[in-house]
């Protein structure tokens, strides 16, 4: 008996066989479109992250001891804490302080961190 094409059995296995492939193949797409989305999101909080050290590099927590402010897209909240502040010398009074930092975009908070800085204030004394 000669054949010609394809039976139903035989076509009913090929669409299996193509099924399982696509569906393997949107599990994959689909799991790596999610780790994408993972990395995106831990490079912005990298990048916020090392935005606001810079920022907090340039505050004096004895003038400055808390407060806001937005750079680019991202807003920066600080807040600090006394650790160890000692008495005033002859022109300066020097702290250490852990500043709480707290980075937002669009109200979504993004990072939040502790900065351990120097603080220091200079007093001018007049000798008459």
């Amino acid at each position: 008996m000669n054949q010609h094409g394809f039976t139903l059995l035989e076509a009913i296995v090929a669409l299996v066989l193509i099924a399982s492939t696509g569906m393997a193949l949107l599990n994959w797409i689909s799991t790596n479109l999610t780790t994408l989305q993972h990395v995106q999101a831990a490079q912005q909080r990298n990048d916020a992250t090392r935005n606001a050290v810079a920022f907090m590099e340039t505050i004096n927590p004895i003038e400055q001891p808390s407060g806001e402010n937005t750079i680019g897209m991202y807003k920066i909240i600080w807040e600090a804490k006394v650790v160890e502040l000692q008495g005033s010398t002859i022109m300066y009074q020097v702290g250490l302080y852990d500043m709480n930092v707290t980075v937002s975009l669009d109200k979504t908070m993004i990072a939040k961190f502790t900065v351990r800085q120097i603080g220091f204030k200079q007093y001018f004394k007049q000798e008459f």
